[in-house]
């Protein structure tokens, strides 16, 4: 589940994440469904540990996605102020969070 621990007992096995550098450009579409379905499937439940292991899983998805589209957007020219603006923060705070060298 996208790096967050999970008991495997009576599920089908997990899709083995890639060894590169940029796992959402090479991550397997179909083991990417299957996950996908998998976490909404347990945020919607009852039990609360799937469902928070779910919310971690999605937070960090989220977060990745947002680091592969400003770094798409910085080779394509965009400003700070720009990526700010589509994220709904200040160029400022997009900088801060996504300038080379890390946080």
């Amino acid at each position: 589940m996208l790096g967050v621990a999970r008991s495997t007992a009576g599920r089908r096995p997990s899709c083995q994440l890639p060894l590169t550098h940029d796992p959402l450009s090479t991550y397997d579409d179909n083991c990417m469904k299957a996950d996908h379905a998998q976490l909404l499937e347990q945020a919607g439940g009852a039990d609360p540990a799937d469902g928070l292991r779910a919310v971690a899983s999605l937070r960090l998805l989220t977060d990745r996605l947002e680091a592969l589209h400003v770094a798409n957007a910085r080779r394509s020219g965009w400003t700070w102020q720009a990526i700010g603006e589509a994220l709904g923060v200040s160029r400022q705070a997009a900088h801060k969070k996504h300038r080379r060298g890390g946080r």
